[in-house]
């Protein structure tokens, strides 16, 4: 396995008994280390894997990718080693758009397809971006901005070294959501659940439902208590019920189903920026 496959994924103990391979997707300023309370929860039977974007934790020499089609181009590749196995995604937020690119440019590149999609906390990708504009606002204002969602310490925010630091990929990572403009193609051939939270006000229910329109398969949305971050104020039910849908997956059906269905299929999914 290469050092620059490594590098697109935190340290992690593989589990060898392991029938399924976890990626996992952070959120805008988040990292691999979220995911790290959930290795010991899914071990032995399922390896999770934290996607390390550059520009955070091992990665904080690399420049921050600020465009969904940099970072996909670059992950894509970084999964090959990890493709012996059947594998699933789960992302939030940003994470949750980044896994269902990633999903198509692997199976338009490969042909493989997770055998289920978990997407959190993230409308449908092709409803229109309608949140205000704000990897390119004046610092003080940019901070305010995340005061206001509530998802960064205060006193992250009042520490003005450490947001010198950080900031950087804050806005890249907002940028990359920002300048996201969906490019029509087929929906996937896999399994997919939706996840939200009920006072998340980002992320209103209808945009969750109409993820049904990028599977063939029929799709479940799940509501669990809290705000846009629900998945660390709800952590342990957010796991069980990953738990659950892994678990009623079909690995080995839907692979070959997917590999059927990836002979007749046109998919070619494309980025533009906006």
């Amino acid at each position: 396995m290469t050092t620059r496959s490594q590098s697109w994924f935190a340290k992690t103990e593989v589990q060898p008994t392991a029938k399924l391979q976890l990626f996992c997707f952070p959120y805008a300023g988040g990292g691999a280390y979220i995911f790290n309370s959930w290795k010991s929860r899914f071990a032995p039977d399922i390896t999770v894997l934290p996607i390390q974007l550059p520009g955070r934790e091992s990665r904080s020499t690399e420049a921050p990718m600020d465009t969904l089609q940099d970072i996909v181009q670059s992950l894509v590749p970084a999964m090959a080693p990890y493709m012996h196995k059947p594998f699933a995604f789960f992302g939030h937020s940003m994470g949750a758009l980044i896994a269902f690119e990633t999903a198509r440019q692997l199976y338009s590149k490969t042909g493989k397809l997770p055998v289920h999609i978990i997407i959190s906390g993230k409308s449908a990708p092709h409803l229109p971006y309608s949140k205000k504009r704000l990897h390119d606002l004046a610092d003080d204002s940019f901070t305010e901005e995340l005061r206001l969602m509530q998802g960064t310490p205060e006193e992250v925010l009042q520490n003005a070294e450490l947001m010198q630091i950080i900031m950087p990929r804050l806005r890249a990572d907002f940028k990359v959501c920002e300048t996201y403009v969906y490019q029509p193609g087929n929906p996937l051939v896999c399994p997919m659940t939706v996840l939200g939270g009920i006072k998340d006000f980002e992320v209103s229910t209808d945009s969750l439902h109409a993820w049904q329109q990028h599977t063939t398969s029929p799709m479940d949305v799940r509501m669990f208590e809290g705000n846009h971050f629900f998945i660390h104020e709800q952590e342990q039910e957010v796991i069980s019920a990953v738990k659950n849908i892994l678990s009623t997956s079909s690995p080995m059906g839907h692979a070959a189903a997917a590999h059927t269905a990836y002979n007749t299929s046109t998919l070619q999914p494309r980025f533009r920026q906006s």
